[in-house]
């Protein structure tokens, strides 16, 4: 298995293995790697020539100092659920200096709207930190598709408008969320939780999965009340937001459109740890 530490080792090698013809598959991740991580892998091998999985924990996308602080750092065991599945693919493992030689300072974008609701209203600059980083490891490993989870949906339509918007030749793929065997979507962030953290978070998937039922039914306003019910009285459990908005611009929902795709999403504290979950609607 290879590993690369600096961009231009990575960049020299591939440039002498793919050609015009050679199809590359593109990971990028922030380590700590779960199940949800490896089906991207196993999608990305199924169908490119090569594989790239970027480990990076990228510091221009956290607004909070104490979450990249205590953002769990697992590299050796991120390369051994790597080789489990193939020792073909290619780890990207960069420093913060290789990626931003000049200092970790986030660009600025316009995402037409898109950053300005849900994690960007309540993660401010998150979005322009994401827009960097992914912007410089598109032009590093240029790959011909690239795959994201779609619990990280508002981030995926930021990238495909990334993108579009510089004129970036590569296909990004959303893949479905993985869950823990209580619902609970899987994130790196599950690590930090204990085991009744985890069996207390599950009430988020049961949540969005009863508004996929009411939202047959009753108006957008009525679940919206009825989802801040449901965690005023779990003490470990805080509902930062919850949002009903369409598939493409992500406007809020006020009035059901029968001819538009809806998607609900919410953001929730357990403790001090945030989790976000997404579900189509329709």
């Amino acid at each position: 298995m290879l590993i690369f530490y600096k961009k231009l080792q990575l960049t020299t090698y591939l440039s002498t293995i793919a050609g015009d013809k050679v199809t590359i598959g593109f990971v990028p991740t922030m380590g700590a790697l779960h199940l949800g991580h490896l089906s991207l892998i196993k999608e990305s091998l199924l169908n490119n020539e090569l594989t790239v999985v970027s480990v990076f924990v990228n510091p221009t996308q956290f607004n909070n100092p104490n979450d990249l602080s205590n953002y769990p750092r697992t590299l050796e065991k991120d390369v051994e659920k790597i080789k489990s599945i193939s020792s073909k693919v290619i780890i990207y493992a960069p420093t913060v200096d290789d990626i931003y030689e000049k200092g970790a300072v986030p660009e600025h974008f316009n995402f037409d709207g898109l950053e300005n609701t849900m994690e960007g209203q309540f993660r401010p600059g998150h979005f322009n930190g994401v827009g960097t980083v992914v912007k410089r490891l598109f032009n590093i490993v240029k790959p011909t598709n690239a795959y994201f989870g779609e619990k990280d949906f508002q981030q995926v339509l930021i990238i495909k408008k990334l993108v579009k918007t510089l004129n970036i030749p590569v296909n990004v793929i959303i893949c479905p969320v993985f869950r823990e065997p209580n619902g609970l979507a899987m994130s790196s962030r599950n690590e930090r939780l204990s085991e009744e953290e985890k069996n207390e978070a599950a009430l988020i998937y049961k949540t969005i999965q009863q508004v996929k039922i009411k939202f047959k039914t009753e108006s957008v306003l009525s679940i919206s009340n009825w989802v801040k019910e449901q965690f005023k009285n779990v003490p470990n459990l805080k509902l930062e937001y919850f949002q009903i908005a369409d598939e493409t611009f992500l406007l809020p929902c006020k009035i059901i459109n029968t001819t538009t795709n809806y998607r609900a999403f919410i953001a929730v504290y357990v403790n001090n740890i945030r989790l976000i979950d997404t579900i189509s609607l329709n």
